[in-house]
C-alpha cells in the first residue's frame, strides 16, 4: 500500500512537470509566430508608407500650374465676351478680376529663364487688366488687343489646360489689326463688338 502510493506520487510528478514543459513551449512557439506576424506587417506597413510618401513627391506640379493658367484665361474670356457684347463695365469687372488672377500666379514652378520672362510678361498683362478696369469702351479694346498679345507670350510658356484659337480682325486699329483668343473657331470680334460681329478668322490653334 505504502509503494502504490509512492508510485502514484511519483507518477503525479511526472505528468505535472510533462505539463508544464509542454505549456512552455507552446507559449515560446506562440510568441515567435506572434512577434513574426507583427514584424511583417510591420515592415509591409512601413513599404507602404514610403511608397505612398514617394508618390505624394513625385507628383508633378502641372496640375497647379494648370488651375492657376485656367483661371486668367477665364478671365480673359469674360472680358472678350464682355467686348463682344459692347458691355464696359463687365468688362471693367474683368479686368479687375485679371488684375487678382495675374497678382496670384505662382511662377515658382517653373525654370529661372522661364520665370524672369513670365515676370515680365504677366506685369505688361497686369497693367493693361488695371486700365480695362477703369477705362472707357475705346480704351478698354485697346489695352485688350495688347493684353491679348501678352496672353499668347504666356501660353507659349505655360500651355493651355484646353484648346484655344488665336484669331484676328485686319480691319481694327487704322487696318493694323488686331489678335484675340477663344475657346471656339466661330468669329465674335471683340474690337467692332455687334457692329461687325464676325470680322475676322482663325489664325491658329493653341
Amino acid at each position: 500500500m505504502k509503494n502504490l502510493k509512492v508510485n502514484l506520487g511519483i507518477a503525479m510528478l511526472v505528468i505535472a512537470s510533462l505539463t508544464a514543459v509542454s505549456c512552455k513551449n507552446n507559449n515560446e512557439e506562440g510568441n515567435v509566430d506572434h512577434s513574426g506576424m507583427d514584424h511583417e506587417n510591420m515592415s509591409e506597413g512601413s513599404e507602404m508608407m514610403e511608397d505612398g510618401e514617394q508618390t505624394s513627391e513625385e507628383m508633378p506640379g502641372s496640375e497647379n500650374q494648370d488651375s492657376q493658367t485656367g483661371i486668367i484665361i477665364n478671365d480673359y474670356l469674360e472680358l472678350k465676351d464682355a467686348l463682344v457684347a459692347d458691355n464696359s463695365e463687365g468688362a471693367a469687372q474683368a479686368g479687375e478680376s485679371l488684375v487678382t488672377a495675374f497678382e496670384n500666379f505662382d511662377r515658382s514652378g517653373y525654370e529661372a529663364a522661364e520665370q524672369q520672362e513670365l515676370t515680365e510678361i504677366i506685369e505688361s498683362a497686369k497693367e493693361h487688366a488695371d486700365h480695362i478696369s477703369y477705362s472707357d469702351m475705346a480704351h478698354q479694346r485697346e489695352h485688350f488687343e495688347l493684353m491679348s498679345i501678352d496672353m499668347v507670350d504666356m501660353l507659349a510658356i505655360t500651355g493651355s489646360p484646353e484648346t484655344l484659337y488665336q484669331q484676328f480682325c485686319p480691319m481694327y486699329n487704322d487696318n493694323k489689326g488686331g489678335i484675340w483668343l477663344s475657346t471656339s473657331e466661330e468669329i465674335r470680334n471683340p474690337y467692332f463688338g455687334q457692329s461687325m460681329l464676325s470680322c475676322g478668322e482663325v489664325q491658329k490653334e493653341i
